[in-house]
């Protein structure tokens, strides 16, 4: 087995690494191996990674069909806390707005200003891009398009009034407004897209398939420790569950939908 400390990178919301870390240093302790998680910037850094937390965008344009061999594989993603979440590892998009706005529904926000946090994001992105093109909705739909580079970002420019609406995903922004509760008297949410399939945590094909097993076994069972379910919970994650490759299939079926509506930018 490797004794080489095996890097980790988060490619998600900075507002959800200590739950990352917490789970990342169980695994270590649990196989006796040495990790470390890092926040990455941008993609560059997945071509060296042996794992990674990754959205489900990237992650299927980074996969079959759209790209072989494939460089990674689906072991393992987060169960939310939440009926609507069927007990299954799904996530929605929720549309925030500020409080005082007159918007009530996603169909209302024809003509408002728009953030986004970055473009490989599916809950900030691709999810907004998909409702659109089923809709038919390919020509300006929105008055401006701002790219706001992180989910908090694009919060805090609704909250201020600086942009009318955003889509977030509901666990970053169930963190934000938990630690930062100032920010419920500021927002409101008028509409939920999706649910998507959440975002993977994968393994790098160059990892030993008996390593992937091993830590796609301790991942299914953080919840049963009883300080790791502590942390879980509170980032409002019930568990991790094993996945697998086509399990995001729902994902690239969206993307599937936008290109064939040539339809790839929200600007």
């Amino acid at each position: 087995m490797t004794k080489h400390t095996l890097q980790v990178v988060s490619f998600l919301a900075p507002n959800m690494l200590p739950v990352y870390r917490s789970a990342i240093a169980y695994v270590s302790r649990k196989l006796k191996l040495p990790f470390e998680l890092i926040a990455g910037s941008n993609y560059t850094k997945l071509s060296s990674a042996d794992f990674a937390f990754i959205c489900g965008l990237p992650y299927v344009l980074r996969t079959p069909p759209r790209v072989a061999p494939s460089p990674f594989v689906a072991i393992a993603a987060p169960v939310l806390l939440g009926e609507r979440h069927l007990n299954k590892p799904i996530y929605f998009s929720d549309v925030i707005v500020h409080r005082d706005s007159l918007f009530h529904s996603f169909a209302d926000l024809r003509g408002c200003t728009w953030a986004f946090n970055e473009s490989e994001s599916q809950s900030g992105y691709g999810i907004t891009r998909y409702w659109l093109a089923k809709r038919g909705e390919i020509n300006g739909y929105f008055s401006e398009v701002i790219h706001a580079g992180f989910h908090q970002k694009a919060i805090r420019l609704v909250a201020e009034s600086n942009v009318q609406a955003s889509a977030i995903d509901e666990l970053v922004l169930a963190v934000e407004l938990y630690e930062h509760p100032e920010l419920n008297h500021k927002l409101r949410i008028i509409d939920s897209l999706g649910p998507s399939t959440i975002q993977p945590f994968v393994a790098a094909t160059h990892v030993a398939p008996s390593l992937r097993v091993d830590v796609q076994g301790v991942f299914a069972e953080l919840h049963r420790d009883s300080s790791m379910a502590d942390v879980l919970r509170q980032r409002f994650i019930d568990r991790f569950v094993a996945v697998q490759d086509s399990d995001y299939d729902d994902i690239r079926a969206m993307l599937t939908v936008c290109e064939t509506a040539k339809f790839l930018s929200l600007k």
